[in-house]
């Protein structure tokens, strides 16, 4: 995907949807949500007089709308945070762009607002995060428990992309099955690619999704669990 392939970012790009959404949707994301079982919290990174930042956060305020609530409190929330005004976590946690919705101390990121299909895969994102249980196979597993040095997932994405939603969720749960065994090696991005197309002309993407491990370009399209733990094994042997 070159440079004149990507539309130019601004207000009126009808290729990047906003954070309204149609009745229709808000029900369906209430009846998605209704599947958590604890509390999930995420991180919003902002700045002013950002256009998808305001989208954004319309967007996580109807999550919070369509959460499920336990003894009175929303079982999915969010804390938002301007560059302006947060410099230091901003700092902490790597966050370099803006709007970044960010889970688990930064581990799980979406780079640009996850909207049209990539709704699916964040909605799967936070329940598994809720449920505490990444759905990865057992050895699977087991082979993240030995990833003691970083690995960083790039999955570059359209809203309109039908496969993207799982590759986005299968990154994101390797990031979390490293987070949860206590290593945070790995990290997991999701890139909108009209929002952020210097990332994707890095990589050359013509197609979508494409993910990149450690800054190498690894699949075009949507691989198996198998063949990405394969692939991860392989370029941190190659990058020693």
């Amino acid at each position: 995907m070159s440079s004149n392939e990507i539309t130019e970012l601004n207000e009126e790009n009808p290729m990047i949807p906003g954070g309204d959404l149609d009745e229709e949707t808000k029900e369906a994301l209430k009846e998605a949500l209704a599947d958590m079982k604890s509390e999930v919290k995420a991180m919003v990174f902002v700045k002013k007089n950002c256009y998808y930042c305001r989208e954004t956060i319309k967007l996580m305020d109807h999550f919070v709308d369509a959460s499920p609530s336990v003894n009175g409190k929303k079982l999915f929330t969010y804390e938002a945070y301007e560059k302006e005004t947060d410099q230091e976590l901003f700092r902490k946690y790597g966050i370099e762009r803006t709007p970044t919705v960010a889970f688990i101390e930064g581990k799980i990121r979406y780079l640009g607002i996850p909207s049209g299909e990539e709704i699916r895969g964040l909605v799967e994102t936070i329940i598994r995060l809720s449920e505490k249980e990444s759905g990865l196979e057992e050895r699977t597993k087991k082979e993240i428990a030995l990833i003691n040095k970083h690995v960083h997932l790039e999955n570059i994405i359209t809203p309109s992309c039908p496969y993207c939603p799982y590759a986005a969720l299968l990154i994101n749960m390797f990031a979390y099955e490293s987070y949860k065994q206590g290593l945070k090696s790995i990290t997991s991005d999701t890139v909108e690619a009209y929002e952020n197309p210097d990332i994707a002309d890095k990589y050359n993407v013509m197609s979508v999704p494409a993910i990149a491990i450690n800054g190498k370009a690894a699949f075009v399209g949507l691989p198996y669990e198998e063949d990405l733990l394969k692939r991860i094994l392989e370029v941190i042997k190659e990058q020693e």
